[in-house]
């Protein structure tokens, strides 16, 4: 029997249940999931964007239990420090947590007008200037990332805490068909090839309840 519980929502249209996942996987840590039904209230609230959910994702593990994205990430960090969660240097290491917090907290316009739905793809997709706004800093940060440490990841050679919350936004950018500079597509097929994302990405396929009013709206 493992330890650790992982509740999520939808692989296909849950952003936040696939940074929760990521971390958990990353840090090594071995557990269960447990998904919560689409037509459960506060989940579809959450998916369709009409307020946060505080139940996805939550981890449970060895009697604690921790919800909230960044504050997973914090407590796998701390309970896993090998597995490379945050960077050694204390320099990246604050970098890395700047722009975890600047995705967790901002990006409004790109969240609302771009959702994640991983069976979709809309190459004719129009954005407003709102939404324009937020992919030039998504791409600011990757460019400046990629150059300071190097790549093929945000803080070198291995994916980190940065990625995992950065990953569904490449999601987003290949079904919208968003046109990236060299250096941030290159970044973003990294990310969309890495084998935890190609493993999520089937399941999420493999998902047969879908939201028609996100599959009609767009």
């Amino acid at each position: 029997m493992t330890e650790a519980v992982l509740t999520i929502s939808s692989k296909n249209y849950s952003s936040w249940s696939l940074r929760g996942w990521l971390l958990c996987k990353m840090a090594g840590l071995e557990f269960e999931e447990e998904q919560l039904p689409s037509d459960d209230p506060s989940t579809r609230a959450e998916l369709l964007l009409l307020s946060p959910s505080f139940l996805v994702p939550c981890l449970t593990h060895e009697q604690v239990r921790v919800w909230d994205t960044l504050a997973i990430a914090e407590y796998l960090a701390e309970r896993f420090p090998d597995a490379g969660l945050l960077p050694e240097d204390i320099s990246a290491r604050c970098h890395c947590r700047s722009i975890a917090g600047e995705m967790h907290s901002g990006f409004q316009n790109l969240r609302s007008a771009l959702p994640m739905n991983l069976k979709a793809r809309l190459p004719a997709f129009g954005t407003w200037t709102g939404v324009k706004t937020d992919i030039d800093r998504v791409l600011t940060i990757w460019q400046e990332c990629l150059q300071t440490y190097g790549g093929p990841f945000l803080f070198g050679e291995k994916p980190n805490l940065a990625d995992a919350m950065y990953a569904p936004v490449c999601t987003r950018f290949q079904t919208y068909d968003v046109k990236l500079d060299p250096a941030s597509a290159s970044y973003s097929a990294t990310i969309l090839n890495w084998p935890l994302m190609s493993e999520w990405i089937e399941e999420a396929k493999a998902e047969p309840d879908e939201l028609e009013e996100l599959d009609v709206e767009f």
